[in-house]
């Protein structure tokens, strides 16, 4: 599925940016994925997608009090300890390779 959304964005951008897909069993932690981490990931896949689908783009999926709910991104960036400098040097950087670092971003019709 990851891989399949990759593409349709890639496919579908403006910028034509490049998409990849990390796995986050992969990177997260060893070992098999337990019971809770597959209803976790079930549950936040699901509310993922259903914000997607009322064209709430602009909230994230989150854990807390055991209930899955979902967050404005404006919200969460006011409790950011530090944001990013968008003119910083690895800013600065990885636009100049092509990298998209959340910047004004757009999807063709």
């Amino acid at each position: 599925m990851g891989q399949y959304i990759a593409d349709q964005i890639s496919r579908c951008s403006t910028q034509k940016i490049e998409t990849r897909v990390s796995v986050l069993g992969h990177i997260q932690r060893g070992g098999i994925p337990s019971a809770l981490d597959r209803l976790v990931a079930t549950a936040f896949g699901k509310a993922a997608v259903d914000l997607v689908a009322q064209g709430k783009y602009d909230q994230m999926v989150a854990w807390q009090n055991g209930q899955v709910v979902a967050v404005p991104l404006p919200e969460v960036m006011l409790q950011s300890p530090s944001p990013v400098d968008a003119n910083g040097y690895l800013v600065l950087t990885a636009r100049s390779l092509g990298i998209y670092v959340g910047d004004d971003f757009q999807f063709s019709e």
